[in-house]
């Protein structure tokens, strides 16, 4: 292909080199769009079959148009006389520039390699629901050779190097089983009811749509302990079983408020900070 194109522009001139990397870079450049193509087709495919892995797909379709202007660059290199005859005196003498190109590159090759080993060896994927710390959590929404990009609870897109991720500790809540414990803390009067406070909170969290449900009979997807017994309070801890972990926050939110009410309207002793006076 390159011999037919040199046919029709002579590449010894300036203007020549100029039209003659275009052409190769435009072609390189209409291959990755099919290769984009052909690769979204067999994504829809598979999706509908239900067997394919998701973030090493999109990886690859976010690095093809990577690969292919790397291969018009050695294509441009290596057909082309004179670049030839610079690239052959700049890597056979000049050791110094290539040790200072690389150290340059550290980076960006750092994060391709990374990326690289984050796919393989899947610490996450695509989809997954991770936290970093407590300002980094989100849901993984892409891969690419650079970085790792989540969207968080409010709806920012976080942009972390992957050289960076990779060596981070993540909590990942989804990577095998989706369901979470939700721990979920209440503060009754000393003289309470105690098995009535079990009962409205077992109640309620039944109610709630993201209850997990366990095929065995014997995993319950809630339970209700009394934690401590302080000098104005009794602690207690709702244990329960949420089947997204997306939803935790939401369904915490609503088993507090529901409860709350339960609380005011089954007329459920709250907690009253006792004084002692001494005159």
């Amino acid at each position: 292909m390159t011999e037919f194109i040199k046919k029709y522009i002579n590449v010894d001139h300036i203007e020549g080199v100029i039209l003659y990397a275009f052409i190769i870079v435009l072609i390189c450049w209409g291959a990755s769009l099919i290769f984009k193509w052909l690769l979204v087709l067999f994504l829809n495919v598979k999706q509908q079959r239900g067997s394919y892995n998701v973030t090493r797909l999109k990886f690859a379709k976010n690095s093809i148009r990577f690969f292919f202007f790397i291969i018009a660059f050695v294509i441009i290199m290596g057909t082309v006389p004179f670049l030839r005859r610079q690239a052959t005196v700049i890597f056979s003498g000049a050791g110094i520039l290539a040790a200072i190109i690389g150290f340059a590159a550290q980076a960006a090759i750092s994060n391709l390699i990374a990326g690289v080993f984050i796919v393989l060896f899947e610490p996450f994927r695509i989809g997954d629901y991770i936290k970093l710390d407590q300002e980094r959590v989100g849901i993984v929404v892409d891969i690419t050779l650079r970085h790792t990009v989540i969207n968080t609870f409010e709806n920012k897109r976080l942009i972390i190097p992957n050289s960076i991720i990779s060596t981070e500790s993540i909590l990942n809540h989804t990577i095998e089983d989706s369901k979470v414990l939700s721990f979920n803390n209440f503060k009754i009067g000393l003289n309470a009811d105690v098995d009535l406070v079990r009962e409205i909170i077992l109640e309620e969290a039944s109610k709630l749509e993201y209850i997990a449900v366990f095929d065995n009979k014997e995993n319950k997807n809630s339970e209700v302990r009394v934690i401590d017994v302080h000098e104005s309070h009794v602690h207690v801890r709702a244990y329960v079983w949420i089947s997204e972990p997306f939803q935790e926050f939401k369904m915490k939110c609503k088993l507090k408020e529901r409860v709350h009410k339960r609380f005011i309207s089954e007329k459920v002793e709250m907690p009253i900070p006792l004084r002692k006076i001494i005159n």
